[in-house]
């Protein structure tokens, strides 16, 4: 029995008069604090400090995203260490201040976990599209594919709650172009991140609530089988590419 203002109660008739806790659209706790975001935040400057340290070109080489490295290498962790790493100064705060603005909204329609995923494949998803279609000799790195996942996933998140999401329609328009118009960016990275961010979203808010968990997990998972065989398809055709040259593996 629990102590009452007046004699004792049982404790099933506490919990029958507690409020429910919220639940957003897609299924997760409602949350006060985006930790999520202000976590990839920290960890994006920390990799770009280091990078300072050491040498931006030297760690972009080693760790950023190179078709050759990855396809005839084996050096599959740079699909996910480039994720995290900047060119420079403005690479890093254009990408971090979306991240803070936007993030935290769709992390609070999300969850912490849901929303976490939704960054880590767009971010692959965005890596493995510049793995798979850019040159073969080329070095990619940023958490633009990410960011894009994000800026899609809030449109798709943000038309099923009947937000006004114009402004970051435009935001994401006018960073297309650009990536398009301006040498040196990764438009295939932004446009994989931003199509798997828009998918994974649109799973998760628009799951019906009754096998929520299975089509939201089933989804996900197809979703990361489709980029691994994307991956494993342009691997096999770089290592077909350079196998007759007797190239030494990197």
């Amino acid at each position: 029995m629990i102590a009452a203002p007046v004699g004792y109660r049982c404790p099933d008739c506490v919990r029958a008069e507690q409020p429910a806790q919220p639940v957003t659209v897609a299924g997760a706790t409602a949350i006060l604090k985006p930790y999520v975001t202000y976590s990839l935040i920290a960890v994006n400057v920390l990799a770009f400090a280091i990078q300072l340290l050491v040498g931006i070109n030297e760690v972009a080489r080693e760790f950023g995203m190179s078709p050759v490295a990855i396809g005839w290498g084996e050096q599959w962790y740079r699909l996910a260490t480039s994720m995290f790493l900047h060119g420079d100064f403005l690479h890093i705060a254009f990408n971090m201040l979306v991240l803070f603005i936007l993030g935290m909204t769709l992390e609070r329609i999300l969850g912490h976990i849901r929303y976490s995923v939704l960054y880590i494949v767009a971010g692959l998803g965005g890596a493995i599209a510049s793995f798979a279609f850019a040159p073969i000799n080329s070095l990619s790195i940023g958490a633009s594919g990410a960011v894009f996942g994000i800026m899609g996933g809030l449109i798709i998140a943000g038309r099923r709650l009947r937000y006004d999401v114009t402004q970051v329609v435009v935001l994401l328009g006018i960073n297309v172009v650009i990536g398009f118009l301006r040498p040196g960016i990764d438009w295939r990275a932004h446009l994989g991140g931003m199509i798997i961010g828009a998918v994974i979203a649109a799973i998760f808010v628009h799951a019906p609530r009754r096998r929520r968990i299975l089509i939201q997990t089933s989804g996900v998972a197809g979703v990361i089988l489709l980029l691994a065989g994307l991956a494993v398809w342009r691997a096999a055709m770089i290592q077909e590419m350079y196998a007759p040259m007797g190239i030494p593996a990197l």
